[in-house]
């Protein structure tokens, strides 16, 4: 089996430079990153002399819930003047897979307009050129497929989760008028990638149940340079559009993926957009200070019953230490832990919780401090955290919670932090960052992620529709997603129109990511008395029409 694969190996995330990158323990990543697979026999993952937290690949979840039932009267129609269908743009979709066989991804001659899918999950077909595991299927595939009573005999190839579906027919869905749904580019070809499950030894290691839907970065970073890869070899502009979010890292767009991405935002005739995520509202976000003496400060967090397991994970400010107190809802508690390289296990008796905790004496380069938590069957109620300054100075620090459907709304913090909520990798700072608002109201959606990033780097950038988007869903179906994975699709939409106008219309050879960006910013909808950007709506609303005017005006 590859060790990509297996589950006796952990899979870190280690710069090119640290060791070899030609051997059979290692899978290229990209220019500056590869994954090293590391036995889990021979390594305490917990041990930072061994395995540093930022090895450690992320965990991301789905961001926006589908709602099966179709839409109702006020859910959202796209229409412009004059219209332009998205014609040769690729639109790259990278998350759940997706339905090859509903009508919104057929052509009139119910031939596919999929040019390829990489099943991450699949391994009995032929690994992709250039990558290590996995099935592709190309177009020709799928349309052999389609001809026969049973497709999946050919292309096994599923989405039963429903999310990448969603987000790929807004994007890219064929007309059906009968459902009043077309998607924003029609007229666009489709790259899918279907992201293998994350390891159970990384959701293991950060205390995730078994049953919840999470993938690795490692595994996004990989599907991102498959869309690129096919869409070079066919010169081709590309859209990638990524509706998965993570609550991990320090919120502040340096990790390994957003390091891929700002490079990615340099090339020409590739867009990305990413949503902001969905949890503004969810109360998972927390901010806490200490400007005067005595240095520390007291803060609380509601455990629900349901949440078995769960980390979180602590952000001071360098150059501060920080120590930490946690004391259970009845009173037990770890005293006083102070930055070490040890992983420090509590067993309360009385309780029957056990918490581990790293105060991690250092981290890489820039990145700041860390405190990760990780609690297992931790007793229901109020826990109450203290954090110490160790040196007699001011300090403040960011908390969060995971993300998405990794817990539930049962677990959350008291007097919580709307602000600093956009999930990575959206605090990546050149790709456009995509808030979500009601356009019946034109009121900000209250769990659309805010900014800014930790560092103080302005996003989101823009805010797109995202109420009663309709989308397809699997099984010839349609319905309606609400949120910022669908305001993420209607932008990639926006982008492809944008390539369409410049690359294949010839009117702007080379547009890259962070001129999309620009362009769309600039031609936002901003409101009077408002001052932008701010860490709500960015530049403003998105405004497709606008866009197009000054694009024919120009």
């Amino acid at each position: 089996m590859k060790k990509i694969l297996d589950e006796n190996y952990y899979d870190l995330v280690v710069e090119n430079t640290i060791s070899p990158v030609s051997n059979e323990d290692v899978t290229p990543l990209n220019e500056t990153h590869h994954i090293l697979h590391v036995s889990t026999s021979k390594i305490n993952i917990c041990d930072q002399n061994q395995v540093p937290y930022y090895y450690l690949p992320d965990l991301y979840t789905p961001i926006s819930i589908i709602d099966s039932n179709k839409a109702n009267n006020e859910s959202f129609q796209f229409s412009s003047e004059p219209a332009l269908y998205g014609k040769n743009i690729i639109v790259g979709v990278i998350g759940t897979g997706i339905d090859y066989q509903h009508p919104a991804f057929l052509n009139h001659d119910k031939t596919t307009r999929i040019i390829s899918i990489w099943d991450q999950s699949e391994q009995s077909g032929t690994i992709p050129a250039g990558f290590t595991f996995g099935s592709e299927y190309t177009g020709e595939m799928i349309n052999q497929a389609l001809s026969l009573k049973d497709p999946l005999s050919i292309v096994p190839s599923t989405d039963t989760n429903g999310h990448g579906t969603a987000i790929a027919s807004i994007i890219a869905g064929s007309p059906d008028f009968n459902q009043s749904f077309s998607g924003i580019v029609p007229e666009s070809e489709l790259l899918i990638v279907k992201l293998k499950e994350a390891k159970q030894n990384l959701k293991q290691l950060f205390l995730i149940p078994d049953d919840s839907l999470c993938f690795q970065e490692t595994d996004l970073i990989l599907g991102i340079r498959y869309l690129i890869t096919v869409s070079q070899n066919l010169d081709r502009p590309l859209v990638i559009c990524i509706a998965l979010g993570s609550n991990q890292g320090g919120h502040d767009g340096i990790s390994p993926i957003s390091t891929f991405l700002n490079g990615i935002a340099e090339l020409p005739n590739i867009g990305v957009a990413i949503a902001t995520g969905d949890e503004a509202n969810k109360e998972r976000h927390y901010f806490g200070y200490a400007f005067s003496e005595p240095y520390y400060h007291d803060f609380q967090l509601n455990v629900g019953s349901s949440d078995k397991l769960f980390s979180m994970e602590i952000w001071p400010y360098a150059p501060s230490s920080l120590s930490i107190e946690i004391i259970s809802p009845l009173g037990e508690s770890t005293e006083t832990i102070y930055p070490s390289f040890a992983c420090n296990e509590f067993a309360f008796e009385q309780s029957q919780s056990i918490l581990f905790v790293n105060n991690f004496v250092f981290q890489s380069g820039s990145r700041n401090p860390l405190i990760l938590i990780r609690f297992k069957n931790p007793y229901p109620g109020t826990w109450n955290l203290r954090i110490l300054g160790v040196e007699t100075t001011p300090f403040s620090f960011h908390a969060w919670l995971p993300s998405g459907t990794l817990i539930s709304d049962g677990t959350f913090f008291m007097n919580a932090d709307p602000d600093t909520t956009i999930t990575a990798p959206g605090n990546t700072t050149d790709p456009l960052t995509v808030a979500a608002y009601n356009q019946i109201n034109n009121g900000i959606l209250t769990d659309s992620g805010r900014g800014y990033t930790r560092l103080r780097i302005i996003k989101p950038d823009i805010a797109s529709p995202g109420y009663q988007i309709p989308c397809a869903v699997p099984e010839n179906q349609y319905g309606v997603i609400n949120g910022t994975g669908a305001a993420v699709g209607y932008a990639a939409g926006a982008i492809a129109i944008a390539l369409e106008w410049a690359s294949i219309k010839i009117n702007y050879i080379n547009l890259n990511g962070n001129q999309i960006r620009g362009l769309l910013t600039f031609n936002a909808l901003r409101d009077t008395g408002v001052t932008y950007p701010n860490n709500i709506w960015g530049y403003g609303r998105l405004d497709i029409q606008n866009l197009l005017n000054m694009l024919l005006n120009t």
